[in-house]
């Protein structure tokens, strides 16, 4: 057999020599981006701030979101401040700054920051207009001057309270999407389940109406995670747990 030539198993060596202490480097893959949000829940019996977290990463143009933290706000209900409106922002102070401690410095100015309150600040502003616009301006003020991007304060339908309620339990549920055996969110291909929420005087029946079917009137329509969904809320008055006491209690009378 012919042998090769000195030189070119030389060069052939050098060159592989050369490769050898060349260092090679990974080209880092950017992780997504995390970012947060703040939202303040002014139900019935106290304010309760949670905070929200999720990824750059959608599903059909939808977030997918975790809690990762919540503050109960000590004093008293949102409704209560009615009279001492200026008061109702310091109330909220300690929860504010337990969120600045949770979210990195550098997003406070991205993190969107929006207040909802329900029942009995509704009533309030159905018997009081004045009062309810006065605590709302007072909320406002308050949470601007806090370094999250305030979205806004409101005081919530009816409708749309059940409409939250009905898809926190569908997300709960998985009935949106679902992650399969390679942690990538497909399709759940499961129904919407509807929500039956019990008050002291009334319940509400939350449900989802399927395309092609007659809709009732009002309602809410929602888009998410590629899909349309049109809900609606039954009200059902005297259907409480009031009455159910009272009805319990009879039945142990007689």
């Amino acid at each position: 057999r012919e042998l090769l030539p000195p030189w070119l198993v030389i060069v052939a060596g050098l060159t592989g020599i050369v490769l050898l202490c060349v260092s090679t480097k990974d080209v880092p893959v950017a992780p997504p981006r995390t970012k947060y949000g703040i939202v303040l829940d002014a139900g019935p019996s106290r304010t309760i701030l949670f905070i929200y977290q999720w990824t750059t990463t959608k599903a059909n143009k939808t977030g997918v979101i975790r809690e990762c933290s919540s503050c109960p706000v000590q004093g008293l209900r949102i409704s209560n401040y009615s009279d001492s409106p200026q008061e109702v922002g310091k109330s909220l102070e300690l929860c504010l700054n337990h969120a600045q401690e949770e979210i990195p410095a550098e997003l406070h100015s991205q993190t969107p920051l929006y207040l909802g309150a329900t029942a009995s600040t509704g009533q309030l502003n159905l018997t009081n207009l004045t009062r309810a616009d006065g605590l709302l301006a007072a909320l406002t003020v308050a949470l601007k001057s806090s370094p999250f991007d305030f979205q806004g304060a409101q005081i919530l339908s009816s409708p749309d309270e059940e409409a939250f309620n009905w898809v926190a339990v569908n997300y709960v549920l998985e009935n949106f999407f679902k992650y399969d055996w390679r942690g990538q969110l497909v399709p759940s291909g499961k129904g919407m389940a509807g929500v039956l929420s019990v008050g002291r005087t009334s319940a509400q029946l939350t449900f989802k109406v399927e395309e092609g079917n007659q809709a009732p009137k009002g309602g809410v329509r929602l888009q998410l995670y590629g899909k349309t969904h049109n809900v609606y809320t039954h009200h059902c008055p005297c259907h409480g747990t009031d009455q159910l006491r009272s009805s319990l209690l009879s039945v142990l009378i007689q």
